[in-house]
């Protein structure tokens, strides 16, 4: 593993499939769950939830991530049938509509990966890094989907609870060096992994802020970084802010990692975030030296 700053990102996935090279890649975010904390589970039905995720494909996502089970702090989990009575059909409805969209599943769970990977998806993101579920190592040995991979402290229910370190970035670090092993040795090739360091996910906004300013440490394994901060409750504690009020932070703080040398960013807003993105592309153009790093 070299260190580098990664100028463009590709990506492979499933199927055979590299996505890019491009500057960067914009991740619709698209719950089927009936308690989002961004729409309040306007996208519940399977209906509503495809024409949402059409929507932001038309706004320029280059990805949709689809999640069938909460993972806010606090939340609880749901069983697997629930999960993939959700997120299935979202998948098959917006295949059939658009079968060259690159779709994501939000899943921890084996059986759920398996069947969406089945139905044509071709990134598993998954929060616990295989930790609830290691039948999941199994699905991606199968399947060679993309993989996000991603750090937390503890699961949903509890991460919120005190979390605590010594150093949150050497600790991370450690994290990623362990787990990217593991995979490597298990037939997982790195050009499908990206790593998340899950912001909110059992840290702090002190420890939010320290992995924030110090992400290009993670440039050190050579895998692109896959920025999970869109309108999260750190920016409501530093703000005030609530909801899509914490969009103008949301897209700030994007923009600002992008020109550190984040490439793949997962959002609510797909257009202005695609907007900001494009515009910094644009504006770095030509430069020389390491922005940011």
């Amino acid at each position: 593993m070299n260190p580098v700053r990664l100028d463009t990102v590709s990506w492979d996935v499933s199927r055979g499939r590299t996505l890019g090279p491009a500057p960067f890649f914009v991740v619709g975010i698209l719950n089927v769950t009936p308690d989002s904390f961004y729409d309040g589970g306007h996208a519940a039905d399977v209906d509503a939830a495809v024409a949402k995720g059409l929507a932001l494909l038309e706004e320029g996502a280059d990805i949709l991530d689809i999640g069938g089970e909460s993972t806010r702090p606090f939340s609880e989990p749901v069983p697997a049938d629930m999960e993939l009575a959700r997120v299935l059909p979202v998948v098959r409805g917006i295949l059939a509509v658009r079968p060259d969209a690159v779709l994501s599943v939000d899943t921890t769970k084996a059986s759920v990966a398996r069947a969406c990977l089945e139905a044509g998806a071709l990134i598993l993101n998954d929060v616990s890094a295989m930790d609830v579920d290691p039948e999941l190592l199994q699905v991606v040995r199968d399947f060679h989907p993309g993989y996000v991979l991603m750090h937390s402290l503890g699961r949903p229910r509890t991460m919120q609870v005190e979390p605590r370190y010594e150093d949150v970035m050497a600790e991370i670090m450690r994290f990623f060096e362990a787990k990217l092993e593991i995979l490597v040795r298990s037939g997982v090739s790195e050009s499908r992994i990206a790593l998340d360091p899950g912001i909110g996910f059992g840290k702090t906004v002190e420890h939010n802020l320290e992995i924030l300013k110090n992400i290009c440490k993670l440039f050190k394994f050579g895998r692109p970084v896959y920025m999970a901060l869109s309108n999260k409750s750190l920016w409501g504690e530093l703000l005030g802010r609530q909801g899509r009020e914490r969009n103008a932070a949301t897209l700030a703080a994007t923009v600002a990692l992008f020109e550190k040398g984040v490439r793949i960013h997962r959002v609510h807003e797909v257009r202005e975030i695609r907007d900001g993105l494009t515009v910094a592309h644009m504006l770095g153009k030509g430069t020389s030296g390491e922005q940011g790093c």
